[in-house]
């Protein structure tokens, strides 16, 4: 059980620093649309996505604790996923085949890293 919640939370870690890299996105495109200027919602954006970057390595120390680091790092490759869907989402940037076909062999990637082994 408590091996379940420590996964969900270096799940949980990388979701966060996917978020921080869209919050990153949408600063820049604020910057750019206050030709350049440092705005009280650029500041507030960037403090945002700085701040969850500081509380997401913290989470990811604890989470070091319990697993090899070469074990529990290939989980980081899934912002390779969330990010491009956030984009999506967020700022209307189309994804590739390419895109969907790297994912999946991602995804096998990581399970080929964490599921235990006899």
């Amino acid at each position: 059980m408590a091996s379940s919640y420590r996964l969900l939370t270096a799940l949980i870690t990388v979701v966060m620093i996917s978020t921080g890299q869209i919050l990153f996105k949408l600063a820049a495109e604020r910057i750019r649309a206050s030709d350049g200027q440092l705005t009280v919602p650029v500041l507030t954006v960037v403090a945002l996505s700085l701040l969850l970057y500081g509380v997401a390595t913290l989470a990811w120390i604890w989470i070091l604790q319990y697993y090899p680091l070469s074990r529990i790092y290939p989980l980081m490759a899934l912002s390779f996923v969330f990010v491009p869907l956030g984009s999506t989402v967020f700022f209307g940037e189309r994804l590739t085949v390419s895109f969907f076909l790297g994912t999946a062999l991602l995804l096998a990637g990581i399970l080929l890293v964490l599921v235990p082994r006899p």
